[in-house]
């Protein structure tokens, strides 16, 4: 009997520790779930790259350098006038440069005119016009009398020849500090001899450098401006300008930069903007007209906002 009473009371204990068991387990071992992570927001989608009618074309944000966009970004062209960004460049970087230092327009600067029908600043021999002007004579209306009376000016040498080869050297020194490796000068205005060239990348990259120079800024941003020049008999004359980039005016935060053309370059354009604190700065190259490469651009910096 007591050996049956004791394997009642193990079996009572037993049944007692499993029920002691279950009620823990029902009570306390199953702890609340934690709420499920919320799923991440949907980023907006990037924005689609636009399609461009020019052969080549780069953007980037000229902030951080970051490329936007690139077609044919490194492939060498002809590119015109946007050859006097250089221009402009290599005078504005003159040690101790006086702005407004009077140059007096000589003949050769008119005939070189007429004898390869080229954009004019319309400079009028015997005026003395300030560098400062000239900048805008060279920038606005593109004109290559005045790009011709830059190199003049500030090239080095004892014949005229001489110093406009030296003023180009300049401007290929330049790009080399630059690191525009597809780059290449033979000419203050772009009528080059066969070896003028540059790429979308390399211009895009010349124009941001140039945007550093608060003269720069100012002259590619002005729309019109007329300008009092002293005439060859010591009175004056005002000259007026307007600027060949229809981008100024038609495209919000607009700050520049130069248009360029012609037979081998067809039309080509440096353009940037500003808006919110953003600066987004690029080139077309070898468009099929004037409107489409403003087209292009505005596609362009819509596009560069958005990136």
């Amino acid at each position: 009997m007591k050996s049956r009473i004791k394997g009642v009371r193990r079996l009572s204990a037993t049944a007692v520790t499993a029920a002691g068991a279950v009620l823990m387990t029902g009570a306390f071992a199953a702890p609340a779930q934690a709420a499920a992570p919320k799923a991440p927001a949907a980023q907006a989608a990037a924005p689609k790259a636009p399609a461009i009618t020019a052969p080549g074309g780069f953007v980037m944000n000229n902030g951080t350098g970051k490329a936007l966009f690139t077609k044919a970004a490194d492939t060498r062209r002809s590119i015109g006038s946007t050859t006097k960004i250089m221009t402009a460049q290599v005078v504005l970087s003159q040690k101790k440069l006086n702005l407004d230092a009077k140059v007096t327009v000589d003949k050769a600067y008119s005939d070189y005119i007429v004898a390869k029908t080229a954009s004019s600043a319309r400079l009028i021999v015997g005026d003395k016009v300030t560098v400062r002007q000239l900048l805008y004579g060279l920038m606005l209306p593109s004109g290559c009398d005045a790009a011709y009376a830059l190199a003049d000016k500030f090239g080095t040498g004892s014949t005229r020849a001489a110093r406009v080869k030296s003023f180009i050297g300049q401007m290929n020194t330049s790009a080399k500090n630059l690191g525009l490796k597809n780059t290449r000068f033979d000419s203050f205005d772009g009528i080059g001899n066969g070896a003028n060239y540059s790429t979308p990348r390399d211009l895009t990259k010349l124009a941001s450098s140039a945007l550093k120079n608060a003269t720069f800024r100012t002259v590619v941003q002005t729309k019109t401006t007329k300008q009092k020049v002293t005439t060859k008999s010591g009175g004056y004359r005002y000259m007026s300008w307007t600027n060949t980039n229809n981008l100024l005016g038609s495209y919000q935060g607009t700050i520049g930069v130069k248009t360029g053309s012609g037979p081998e370059a067809k039309y080509c354009l440096v353009f940037a903007a500003t808006r919110n604190g953003k600066t987004v700065i690029g080139t077309v190259l070898a468009s099929s007209s004037a409107a489409n490469r403003t087209a292009d651009a505005k596609k362009l910096l819509d596009y560069g906002f958005k990136a």
